[in-house]
């Protein structure tokens, strides 16, 4: 199994850079991964010496998104990209606590591992997004999620947070256009797109909020 290098590291730290503490808790984090991925595919294998630059950096560029939110919501954490690496990120801030939403029961026992040891301010909800997103909706300010559905889809489990006042920040791909040419047939969308600081075929989607488009008020004739 191919493991992340140093140079990635250091790489990743240059781009998103963080203080010393933050690092050596990413660090731990790293190692666990390493060491869970052997048993549960938490991560592409082939991304694995790229770590670093390619998921930890990647997800840690939201923070400067919303720079003074404090709850934030994760759809389908998977590995812990984005929502366990923001978290540990947010260790020192008052208040701050991520919704890690997991169903797979292997990957929510690994985000639950790696809470413990890197003391990240998490809440893990072990079960189906649908089920959590609902129950939590109203005190959440931030909700993100990467790789986890093309838009359309995302935009339905997201729904119950973002028609709360949530905002959304998505990391996506490059053909992010036409899964906002799909979405918008169901949704009128407040949306931006802004480029990825770690991959230039990356893009964020910064979402202020949805209105089914059934819920739209007619055109005056």
């Amino acid at each position: 199994m191919r493991v992340a290098k140093q140079d990635d590291r250091a790489a990743a730290l240059r781009l998103i850079p963080v203080s010393h503490e933050t690092a050596v808790r990413l660090d731990q984090f790293a190692a666990l991964l390493q060491r869970w991925q052997r048993a549960v595919q938490l991560v592409a294998a082939s991304s694995l010496p790229k770590l670093w630059t390619r998921h930890i950096a990647d997800s840690l560029q939201l923070l400067d998104l919303a720079p003074a939110a404090r709850i934030w919501a994760d759809l389908g954490s998977g590995g812990g990209f984005p929502g366990l690496v923001l978290a540990i990120a947010l260790f020192d801030r008052p208040g701050a606590l991520v919704h890690l939403i997991e169903s797979d029961s292997r990957k929510a026992a690994f985000l639950r591992e790696a809470a413990r040891i890197t003391r990240a301010p998490v809440k893990v909800h072990g079960e189906r997004i649908e089920s959590a997103a609902k129950r939590i909706a109203g005190e959440v300010e931030i909700v993100t999620a990467r790789a986890l559905a093309p838009l359309p889809r995302l935009l339905d489990l997201a729904a119950p947070l973002l028609a709360a006042g949530a905002r959304g920040l998505f990391l996506k791909g490059q053909d992010v256009d036409n899964e906002l040419t799909e979405a918008a047939k169901s949704w009128s969308i407040q949306a931006k797109i802004l480029p990825s600081r770690t991959d230039s075929r990356g893009r964020i989607v910064v979402v202020e909020g949805i209105l089914p488009k059934y819920a739209c008020p007619a055109r005056a004739r």
